[in-house]
């Protein structure tokens, strides 16, 4: 099966909320084409933590080809498409992707970011060794694993309406040159989503800790499953499935944020009118433009009225994906 198109707006075409949301949860659903997602799924092999236990993730045959499995150190059953690290597991996981970097398998490898990001098991195993199993961030895509992020949307509601503070991502980065969410980050493992935010928010706009535990609220969370493209750094079509912890935080028009780290070239304050043009025209990094879509909709600026795919869109910014998820960070 082909990947979905991603960048309809690289022809100049302008995109619909509808557009927005199939760019990025653009992993095909079963009631769609029932035959067609049960022979794509069959061709992946699954990852397993443990025997008798929901899988992890999905690998892709080619990955499969290319990963420097260690009979040692991985049970790879290429009948059934099972793998299962053998004990202890974040140790086998580190060292093998490490060897996959130091021989030059992926190109995703290349940004190795020397962060952890959790493998959630189903819930109620007996974890077996390793109370959690964790993998360095860059090699998350290859495993297919469900991975976790905070996104906040900074506004200031004045006197010609509300406004939103949106960063324009650093050229150098991954999805270079678009536009994104006034903060956010990946959850690293240990962290918790609130103490994510205010790290994120003092590196990537300068905003002080105290402004972040005082005034940022949480507001539930989206959920999508994408196929990751070149934009995203390394290879193209490597399964991304991703649960946003989301953020609102209300300033006032003395608050400014400005960029500390290298992430983001500059912030600009637009209107919403200004925000839903630049969506429109494909400006936003795929997955920014599903967590605005939810600040509007909890706003009541996208409405049952003036949306015809109000209740499709709702419904697809909380995807049910088909490995365990969190129970707690």
């Amino acid at each position: 099966m082909n990947i979905p198109a991603i960048l309809k707006d690289r022809e100049g075409s302008m995109k619909s909320n509808l557009d927005l949301v199939n760019d990025c949860d653009s992993f095909p659903y079963y009631d769609d084409d029932p035959q067609a997602y049960t022979e794509l799924v069959s061709s992946y092999y699954k990852l397993y933590t443990q025997p008798n236990s929901k899988p992890v993730g999905y690998v892709l045959p080619w990955v499969v080809k290319q990963m420097p499995w260690d009979d040692a150190h991985w049970v790879v059953d290429h009948d059934k498409k099972q793998i299962c690290p053998r004990l202890p597991q974040s140790k086998v996981f580190d060292a093998t992707l490490r060897k996959a970097r130091e021989i030059g398998a992926f190109k995703v490898l290349e940004k190795w970011r020397n962060e952890l990001y959790t493998v959630h098991r189903e819930s109620g195993l007996d974890p077996m060794g390793d109370p959690t199993i964790t993998m360095e961030r860059s090699g998350s895509p290859l495993f297919g694993i469900v991975t976790y992020g905070v996104h906040m949307t900074t506004y200031v509601n004045t006197q010609d309406g509300m406004k939103i503070w949106v960063p324009k991502r650093a050229k150098g980065k991954t999805y270079g040159g678009l536009l994104d969410n006034t903060v956010a980050g990946g959850i690293a493992t240990g962290e918790q989503p609130l103490e994510c935010i205010v790290r994120e928010g003092a590196e990537e706009a300068s905003f002080p800790e105290e402004l972040v535990r005082s005034a940022a609220k949480p507001c539930g969370t989206i959920s999508y499953f994408s196929f990751r493209d070149e934009r995203a750094g390394g290879e193209s079509g490597l399964l991304q499935p991703e649960v946003q912890f989301v953020y609102d935080m209300e300033v006032g028009e003395d608050v400014v944020p400005k960029p500390c780290d290298d992430e983001v070239e500059d912030f600009r304050l637009w209107s919403v009118d200004e925000v839903q043009k630049a969506l429109s025209e494909g400006l936003f990094k795929p997955n920014c433009a599903l967590l605005l879509l939810d600040f509007f909709i909890r706003h009541g600026i996208l409405t049952p009225e003036n949306e015809k795919n109000y209740i499709e869109i709702v419904s697809r910014l909380h995807r049910r994906l088909p490995f365990p998820t969190a129970t707690a960070m």
